[in-house]
């Protein structure tokens, strides 16, 4: 912003001083004022930015970090959009759900109170919910759009403000540069809200939750599938509850709970990083699975989009399954258990290529998508002569059925249950079916590593090698290169063993400070190709 730290930073600074509504960013805030000129400089060197995931930061003071006037500025943005581009936005309104994190409610609340006072319905959830559950309801109500106040996996520390359309699905171009642009051309500090009680705000009633648990069964391809033995945890998200219930009505037995990290809880005492990818984070429910005797272990991330599931070995050791691993076992039970000409499956660049082969193996429509959800849905959209049936991508995101247009992690679990009983009747674990997709298709080994760099840093690293791409890896030549650049991915392709290539691929995270490396491989570990890529950056 080019601020001058003695004069522009402290007059803006005591400006968010003075809007600032919450006593501890006050106090936070006043604090850096009173302090060194380059701490409180960092704060206001820029605002987040919407983007992929909406916004997401740490919670604290100031327009780079997550609080109510950067959620009330953001909320405005998206209603000013709506208000330009969806004739029938006032009546349709808004729909707000929000988890367990630090300021959650205060943001959904704040976020009512914007649309109120533009004129625009907010519909809030009646407490936390899982993000499935708010985006399945988008569609149900008919509302212009959806708002999840999460972090989802993030650290603890951090919240997030998640946009989707009236599709249910999550904003793509051009409306997220809309909105954004929507965004910058308000002055967080002099957003208007309603008062508190405002008739334009309507607090839903639980039947909205109610709706959605009675629903998910519905994803059950075989539904005489006996019931398992399974442990399960929430990872103090807000599926918890959620899920018990699902799995419940879904017949697919009851789980042994995590009960030190069932209940939300925005502080994740137990867990230092929520992710289910996250060394450590399962280890509570492994365990849980070990000692009662179960045949599979699963996770859903905080808010409950995600899905994470670990398996006992033949030697009895325990291991989590990768996301590509997962993928493959859901669509291989998707092509065996559906039927159709209209059958479509997507999944994403930097997801395994198996699943392509899978479906094109069942006669299925296939297709391939740019890194995040949002692409997914759009690729879905793209096509709507084509019924969904499966998506996914490696990040633990899987889709098992056409609603909402997003990451599912409670409908997921339910079907990876049903995978794991069906393996069972038929006499077999789980490995002896990622077994059998190795025999009918090869076996695909999948890898990732990553390479801290600031945001910028990984844009001109990925671009650099771009420009100057390596004539060998590790010693295999490069036999193709492919850029994608709407989606900021080097794709190259190494000389393989057996008639199949070897495929790494490159981007920058859009959302944390490194740069990420993929890997595949049919019959050999790509990671030492990956490794030598890395030194390239």
């Amino acid at each position: 912003m080019g601020l001058n730290v003695s004069g522009d930073v402290r007059s803006l600074a005591r400006a968010w001083l003075a809007a600032e509504p919450d006593d501890d960013l006050r106090d936070e805030l006043q604090s850096l004022i009173d302090g060194e000129d380059a701490t409180l400089a960092e704060r206001f060197a820029g605002r987040l930015t919407f983007g992929t995931a909406g916004l997401r930061a740490a919670v604290g003071a100031g327009p780079l970090r997550m609080n109510r006037l950067v959620v009330r500025q953001a909320a405005a943005g998206l209603i000013d959009y709506l208000l330009a581009m969806v004739p029938d936005a006032r009546e349709r309104g808004v729909v707000i759900g929000w988890d367990a994190r630090r300021k959650s409610d205060a943001f959904a609340l704040d976020t009512a109170r914007v649309a109120a006072v533009r004129g625009v319905k907010a519909y809030l959830m009646p407490r936390v919910v899982p993000t499935p559950v708010l985006a399945w309801n988008i569609t149900r109500l008919g509302c212009a759009a959806g708002v999840m106040v999460t972090a989802s996996h993030n650290p603890p520390a951090d919240n997030g403000y998640k946009v989707y359309l009236g599709s249910g699905a999550q904003v793509v171009p051009p409306h997220d540069v809309l909105i954004a642009g929507a965004i910058g051309r308000l002055d967080p500090t002099t957003v208007p809200v309603s008062e508190i009680d405002d008739p334009l705000i309507v607090r839903l009633r639980d039947d909205v939750i109610d709706a959605y648990v009675e629903w998910a069964p519905s994803v059950r391809l075989v539904h005489d599938a006996p019931p398992i033995r399974f442990a399960y945890t929430a990872l103090h998200g807000v599926g918890g509850e959620v899920a018990v219930r699902v799995f419940d009505h879904a017949g697919v037995g009851e789980p042994i709970v995590v009960t030190a990290q069932h209940e939300p809880d925005g502080s994740f005492p137990t867990v230092s990083f929520p992710n289910p990818e996250e060394p450590g984070a399962m280890d509570l429910v492994v365990e849980a699975a070990r000692a009662a005797g179960a045949s599979i272990a699963i996770a859903n991330d905080p808010d409950a989009d995600r899905l994470g599931v670990a398996i006992p070995g033949c030697d009895g050791a325990w291991r989590l399954l990768r996301g590509d691993e997962i993928g493959w076992l859901l669509a291989d039970h998707v092509l065996r258990f559906t039927s159709g000409s209209d059958r479509l499956m997507v999944s994403t660049l930097v997801s395994s290529s198996l699943v392509g082969k899978m479906a094109a193996a069942g006669g299925v429509a296939y297709a391939e998508t740019f890194t995040g959800f949002k692409w997914i849905a759009d690729a879905a959209s793209k096509n709507p002569d084509k019924r969904l049936v499966f998506a996914y991508e490696q990040a633990l995101g899987y889709l098992v059925t056409d609603r909402p247009l997003d990451k599912d992690g409670i409908t997921a679990a339910v079907v990876m249950l049903e995978v794991a009983s069906v393996a069972a009747r038929e006499g077999k674990t789980i490995d002896d079916r990622l077994d059998d997709i190795a025999a009918r298709f090869g076996r695909h080994v999948t890898a990732e590593t990553s390479v801290r760099r600031e945001p910028a840093e990984g844009v001109t690293a990925v671009d650099r090698l771009r420009a100057n791409p390596p004539a060998e890896i590790a010693g295999r030549r490069v036999v193709e290169v492919v850029e994608y650049p709407e989606a900021t991915l080097l794709r190259l392709w190494l000389e393989g063993v057996g008639g199949e290539r070897v495929r790494l691929q490159v981007r920058p995270s859009g959302t944390e400070p490194k740069v990420k490396l993929y890997g595949e491989a049919v019959g050999e570990d790509p990671t030492p190709f990956l490794t030598a890529l890395s030194t390239l950056l």
